[in-house]
């Protein structure tokens, strides 16, 4: 069968395959542009196929496919894999040499004649946590070669996700200052179109209704968020509330709104960058490790960082070492996305068996070009 996928997928391969050609993996500021003066040279990259796993050792001019234990399997130019991944570039990019299997993803006979020919069988290496491709890189500074895991962010088909949409992300508000009859609630759930999000919130609000925050869904994304901070799971829940009150959906200018709001009612000079840091504290543990459904041990399962692939073809990375680049980079460019209402249950107003009112909202992020 031939091998499938969609732009997200692929662009693992061209990562893959771009960083084998160059040889170096370049460093990005928090506007995603090149840092010229920063880079990490490549000594390998390395990867587990179902059955075993294959190093690729980068000797310029040349990459040499090896396995675990050294023995060789070929040598090929450098420069062969660089013409592969502009090639694969061109076919996600445009679709020139994809075959169409079904919406959204498709098969590229030619990436996958070369990807077998390097003992490359599958589009993504199997995993278990957020690493998608592991390095062998030198550090300028330290002197010294590391083995990194990075996570690959791809603007190639569009925005990149931080943090994916599901019931576990789902937040519960009381509903208190308004006494709906069965009648009324059917008046507000009755409201559909492309934006009943948000116009059941805003006649809920006009109603009289203030949404205070109840509980994350999932205890398992609320242990997960205090251990982050003990007013996490508020800061969160007053996101989502904020982003539907002001339309603004920015996380950097959310943040703005929230200090002026001050929903902790903190007493500092700073205020601000209190709630700046809190934010961007969560961007980058979901960034590295730390997911919804899986109770967190807060410890890293990226331990490199980030490789973001522009809309260019550019790969740029934020290592982990220079992490307030990193930080600076996702605060800039997360925003807040609203998922699908329908497949992950969110966004009706219910009353419970006490008759106690409630409306749910959903987290998921996303990261902009």
């Amino acid at each position: 069968m031939p091998i499938t996928g969609n732009k997200g997928e692929w662009s693992e391969i061209y990562v893959l395959l771009r960083l084998l050609g160059t040889g170096v993996l370049k460093a990005g500021d928090e506007q995603l542009n090149e840092i010229t003066s920063l880079f990490y040279p490549i000594i390998a990259i390395l990867r587990t196929e179902t059955d075993r796993p294959i190093n690729y050792q980068v000797r310029m001019p040349n990459v040499v496919v090896e396995h675990a234990d050294g023995r060789r399997i070929l040598c090929l130019p450098a420069n062969e894999f660089l013409h592969q991944s502009e090639r694969l570039l061109e076919a996600i990019s445009s679709g020139h040499g994809a075959l169409f299997q079904r919406k959204g993803v498709f098969s590229i006979p030619e990436t996958e004649a070369f990807m077998h020919s390097i003992q490359c069988n599958e589009l993504k290496a199997p995993n278990t946590d957020k690493t998608d491709i592991r390095i062998v890189l030198h550090d300028h500074r330290t002197k010294l070669n590391a083995e990194m895991g990075f996570s690959i962010k791809s603007h190639l088909g569009g925005d990149s996700t931080l943090l994916n949409a599901a019931k576990t992300t789902n937040v519960t508000y009381s509903i208190i200052g308004v006494d709906y009859t069965d009648a009324d609630i059917q008046r507000i759930n009755a409201i559909h179109d492309n934006a009943k999000l948000l116009k059941r919130y805003e006649t809920i609000v006009q109603d009289g209704g203030k949404f205070v925050f109840d509980r994350m869904d999932s205890p398992i994304f609320q242990n997960n968020l205090l251990m982050l901070d003990c007013c996490m799971p508020m800061l969160v829940a007053n996101l989502l509330t904020l982003r539907l009150q002001t339309k603004e959906k920015r996380i950097d200018r959310l943040t703005e709104i929230m200090a002026d709001c001050n929903p902790l009612q903190l007493k500092a000079d700073n205020i601000q960058e209190i709630y700046t840091y809190k934010l961007k504290h969560l961007l980058a543990s979901v960034a590295l490790g730390m997911m919804p459904g899986t109770l967190w041990n807060g410890h890293y399962d990226v331990n490199g960082g980030y490789i973001v692939v522009k809309a260019t073809g550019e790969v740029l990375c934020y290592h982990f070492y220079d992490r307030k680049r990193f930080e600076d980079y996702l605060f800039r460019h997360a925003y807040l996305e609203a998922a699908s209402t329908t497949r992950h249950d969110y966004g009706t107003l219910f009353s419970d068996p006490s008759g106690h009112l409630h409306f749910k909202l959903n987290l998921q992020l996303r990261l902009t070009p």
